[in-house]
C-alpha cells in the first residue's frame, strides 16, 4: 500500500486555492513588486492563502505547498514563477504527493512573460497581477484527470519525399519503426533532384541523393506512396488514422521502365503542353507534348 493520499476533488465541495509566488532570486523580484502582487492576489475569490518565497522550486518552497494542502485544505494550486517548461512537473508532483490531483496545478509565467521583458516596475507588477489572476480564475475550473496507458502505434507518416523526408524516413526505419512516406510528385527527390552541385562544398547533388532514393525503394520497412496526397488526418497521439489519395498514373508501375515514351505519345491534355530545356537564356531543346492527329 502506498502512503501517498488519494487525489481529492475539493474540501466540502469548495474551491480552495493556494497561490505561491517565486522571487526567482532577483529574476522576478527585481522587476515585479512581489509583496504588492501577493497582497492583491490574496483578496481574489477562492484564494485561501498567498505566499511568496525566494525559490519556490526548492525543497523548502515545495514544502510550503504541501503544508498548506495538509493544514489549510488547499485543493487548487497556482504557482507564479518561471516557464512551465522548467518546473511545471516539479510543482505537480509536489501537489500530488500531498494528495491533490496533479492537474489541479496551474503555472503563471511571470518571468519570461513579464519580468524579463519589462523594465518598468509598476507596469510589470500590474501585468503580473493580471497573469496570476487569470491563472487563479482558470484553476478554479480545472477538473482532476487520471493518467491512463493506451496502446501505441509506432508506425510513422512522413509527408514529402525530398532529401529531408528521405533522410527522416531512413533514420526512423533504422530505429525499428515502419514508415509511410508520401510524396505528391511521381518521383521522390524533390528540389535536390534538380540541382547539379550542393552548397558550400559543391559536391555532386545526384551522388548524394541517388543512393538514398535507392535505399528507400529497397527498404521493406518503408512504404513509399508517390504521386499521392494526404486528404484527412484523424485520431490522436499514438493512434492517428490518415487517408491518402493515390492519383491515377495510367501506367502499370510494375512494368514501367521509365523510358519516357508515354510522355511523348500520351493523348491526354496536359498543362503545360511542352517541356523545354534551357541553358542560361538560350533554348536548347523543346519537346512537344500536344496530342498528335
Amino acid at each position: 500500500m502506498s502512503d501517498v493520499p488519494k487525489p481529492t476533488n475539493g474540501h466540502n465541495g469548495q474551491v480552495r486555492i493556494g497561490v505561491y509566488i517565486c522571487h526567482c532570486g532577483v529574476n522576478i523580484a527585481a522587476t515585479v513588486n512581489v509583496a504588492e502582487l501577493r497582497d492583491f492576489i490574496a483578496k481574489q475569490p477562492g484564494v485561501v492563502i498567498a505566499r511568496d518565497y525566494k525559490f519556490m522550486c526548492s525543497d523548502p518552497g515545495q514544502q510550503l505547498i504541501k503544508q498548506d494542502i495538509a493544514n489549510l485544505k488547499v485543493n487548487r494550486v497556482v504557482v507564479a514563477a518561471c516557464s512551465p517548461l522548467m518546473h511545471e512537473l516539479t510543482f505537480r508532483l509536489a501537489a500530488e504527493s500531498a494528495g491533490v490531483n496533479r492537474y489541479l496545478v496551474q503555472i503563471a509565467n511571470i518571468r519570461e512573460h513579464c519580468s524579463w521583458v519589462h523594465d518598468d516596475r509598476e507596469a510589470a507588477t500590474k501585468k503580473a497581477m493580471a497573469l496570476v489572476n487569470a491563472a487563479v480564475r482558470r484553476v478554479a475550473l480545472h477538473k482532476p484527470l487520471q493518467i491512463t496507458k493506451q496502446p501505441l502505434n509506432k508506425a510513422t507518416l512522413i509527408v514529402g519525399a525530398g532529401i529531408a523526408g528521405i533522410q527522416a524516413a531512413l533514420e526512423v526505419a533504422n530505429a525499428g519503426h515502419h514508415v509511410y512516406l508520401v510524396e505528391r510528385e511521381p518521383s521522390i527527390g524533390g528540389r535536390m533532384g534538380t540541382f547539379d552541385k550542393t552548397f558550400p562544398t559543391l559536391d555532386c547533388a545526384a551522388c548524394i541523393l541517388t543512393p538514398k532514393m535507392v535505399s528507400v525503394g529497397h527498404r521493406k520497412d518503408i512504404t513509399l506512396m508517390s504521386y499521392a496526397e494526404v486528404e484527412n488526418v484523424s485520431g490522436y497521439i499514438g493512434n492517428f488514422k490518415v487517408k491518402v489519395r493515390k492519383k491515377a498514373r495510367f501506367v502499370d508501375a510494375e512494368k514501367c521502365t521509365g523510358c519516357g515514351q508515354c510522355w511523348s505519345n500520351c493523348p491526354a491534355t496536359r498543362i503545360p503542353s511542352g517541356r523545354a530545356i534551357y541553358m542560361g537564356k538560350q533554348l536548347v531543346n523543346e519537346i512537344s507534348t500536344k496530342p498528335k492527329d
